[in-house]
């Protein structure tokens, strides 16, 4: 097994990630609402790294084919957004993750990004995991809200049996009765067991999916006391969605995490790291 994997290889802010290596983010909007955008968000992201001493992955989804509503802003799609990541990743320097929804976006999507994900309500899908698998990028794996962490180790199987090594699984919440998501801390250590780093999604977590209705509610505010509750129970690396507006966010708007927040939250949870290490 893998004992560690660089994300980003070659870029002056690529993350070395291993089971005992520091601290790691992933951050950035949660779909790509515009060019300028992405850009603002990943260069304060950038300059959050720097201050923190924290290094950060850039994320944002070219498309978001889960949405609550067939009403819902969905993204730019795949060639447009890949334009967008790949100027990111040139002006910031950043290390680049997206995620994918079919087998046939993982080849054109590695060629742009550094890590690719598998969004949790696909976590299971063979041939999207061997595609991913098959690129030679790193992946990030969420675990489905309706899968036990002890379930990912037929995930994990399946990446290992196509060749890649290079994984990562990412806690996000599991389902407990109507528009209602728990987490289990526990989960971190289970995962962990199976050799692979561990991402505790903070935001995601705060989300009530389809609590709206025709879209999602959540709890923005829990997202601090979640995070620093993740690090002490042994994440690897963290995920937050986060936007300077995040009202006038055109996905995730009730969970998403002001940027303004982050600097604070990771120098209180790198310290939390630390101790714990």
């Amino acid at each position: 097994m893998a004992k560690q994997f660089i994300i980003g290889s070659g870029l002056a802010n690529a993350v070395n990630v291993s089971l005992d290596g520091d601290l790691f983010v992933i951050a950035g909007p949660c779909i790509i609402e515009s060019e300028q955008i992405c850009l603002d968000i990943a260069k304060r992201l950038r300059d959050i790294s720097q201050n923190t001493g924290v290094k950060i992955i850039f994320k944002a989804s070219f498309d978001k084919a889960n949405r609550s509503s067939i009403d819902s802003f969905r993204g730019p799609g795949l060639e447009k957004g890949l334009e967008i990541l790949a100027k990111v990743r040139e002006q910031t320097k950043l290390p680049i993750v997206t995620d994918i929804h079919e087998a046939n976006q993982a080849a054109p999507a590695a060629e742009v990004v550094d890590c690719l994900q598998v969004p949790a309500f696909l976590c299971r899908q063979t041939d999207l995991l061997c595609a991913c698998a098959e690129t030679g990028k790193p992946i990030n794996v969420k675990k489905g809200q309706f899968m036990s962490p002890q379930e990912m180790d037929n995930v994990v199987n399946k990446i290992r049996a196509s060749g890649n090594d290079q994984i990562m699984l990412t806690e996000r919440g599991t389902f407990f009765g109507y528009n209602r998501l728990v987490n289990d801390m526990t989960a971190l250590s289970i995962m962990k067991k199976l050799g692979c780093p561990v991402i505790f999604d903070v935001t995601h977590s705060t989300q009530q999916p389809g609590g709206l209705g025709n879209a999602s509610a959540g709890s923005r505010e829990m997202a601090p006391v979640l995070a620093k509750a993740a690090v002490a129970a042994g994440a690897n690396g963290l995920f937050f969605e986060v936007h300077p507006e995040p009202a006038k966010a055109k996905s995730d708007a009730a969970c998403i995490m002001p940027i303004d927040w982050l600097k604070d939250v990771l120098k209180t949870c790198k310290q939390i790291f630390d101790i714990v290490r």
